[in-house]
């Protein structure tokens, strides 16, 4: 049996991150003027722009507002959005000096390292917290009373803990939630 623990096995899958701008921005214009973006203001009023090392996309707005996803770090989102900085520099865009970003949601993927039963699951942790009905979605959505953090059990074993900043939220979710499936006799430890 491996002595890896739940919290070993949690990896980044996705950062969102926002920052901005404050000058209103020509989409239109940038549409036409760099190649690797995207723009329909019929089905979305954002430009896409995506970079290709790291691989992750800005949607850029009107406003000045930006959002990188598709990063798997903070650090990448930031590598991300310093190559959009230095494109609208090179466009005489003034794009001031480092832009402030803030993490907005972080993706993690984990693993409990066994199968969870859970209608059982569902039952011992009550109604109030979770959601779960598997003819609608096949896993279990537990949210914290005092966080943002949310964490999805599967019954596989695998989880995925969503609606934090920072990896430390993630480990201190996933702390919480085998503590709580280890007291109801859910978990093998």
């Amino acid at each position: 049996m491996s002595s890896s623990t739940p919290t070993d096995t949690l990896s980044i899958e996705n950062v969102v991150v926002s920052t901005g701008i404050d000058q209103e921005l020509d989409l239109e214009q940038l549409a036409d003027d760099v190649e690797q973006t995207e723009f329909d203001p019929e089905r979305f009023p954002g430009l896409l722009y995506r970079t290709q090392t790291p691989e992750a996309a800005v949607l850029m707005f009107r406003s000045g507002k930006m959002v990188c996803t598709g990063a798997k770090s903070a650090e990448e989102a930031n590598r991300a959005l310093d190559t959009v900085f230095e494109t609208l520099r090179s466009l005489g865009i003034d794009a001031g000096g480092t832009p402030d970003v803030a993490v907005e949601n972080m993706v993690v993927g984990g693993e409990l390292g066994q199968r969870l039963n859970l209608n059982a699951a569902a039952i011992g942790f009550g109604l109030t917290n979770i959601e779960y009905e598997p003819e609608q979605f096949p896993g279990l959505v537990y949210r914290f009373d005092d966080s943002s953090v949310v964490v999805l059990l599967f019954g596989s074993g695998q989880t995925i803990i969503t609606g934090g900043s920072s990896i430390e939220e993630a480990e201190e979710a996933i702390d919480i939630v085998q503590n709580r499936l280890g007291d109801l006799g859910l978990l093998n430890q």
